[in-house]
């Protein structure tokens, strides 16, 4: 249903590190580039993320209430984005760890500000 996200950045080539290795963990790599943007995904794949200097030339800003959730394959997954979304100038926004009902997630923002979860939906919960 959805065919790909995109956030705004104030700071093209440190969102950039932050995407690539995020997406680098998902499996993806930039799948398209120019000066105003880049967005990571697979041709005919599932839904790409895609960052960009917003085209109106005001300033980026983030979303009250909105989040991009990436679906990992499991838990140790769930932890090796969140770890890599901080050791590269992600901020924590809630730990890895069972959120009830079968959900896992770790919450964190990209250097703009944008919020973000790695998730997992398991069985019966």
């Amino acid at each position: 249903m959805i065919g790909y996200v995109t956030l705004g950045t104030n700071d093209r080539d440190k969102s950039a590190k932050f995407y690539d290795a995020l997406c680098g963990e998902l499996g993806v790599g930039r799948m398209m580039e120019n000066d105003q943007f880049i967005a990571w995904g697979k041709p005919d794949g599932g839904a790409g993320i895609g960052i960009t200097k917003p085209f109106d030339g005001q300033a980026a800003s983030i979303g009250n209430g909105v989040m991009v959730a990436l679906e990992a394959k499991d838990e140790e997954q769930v932890q090796r984005l969140y770890d890599l979304a901080l050791s590269n100038g992600g901020t924590d926004e809630g730990p890895p760890g069972d959120r009830g009902g079968g959900f896992y997630a770790g919450y964190f923002r990209d250097p703009d500000g944008n919020k973000l979860n790695a998730f997992l939906m398991k069985g019966d919960g």
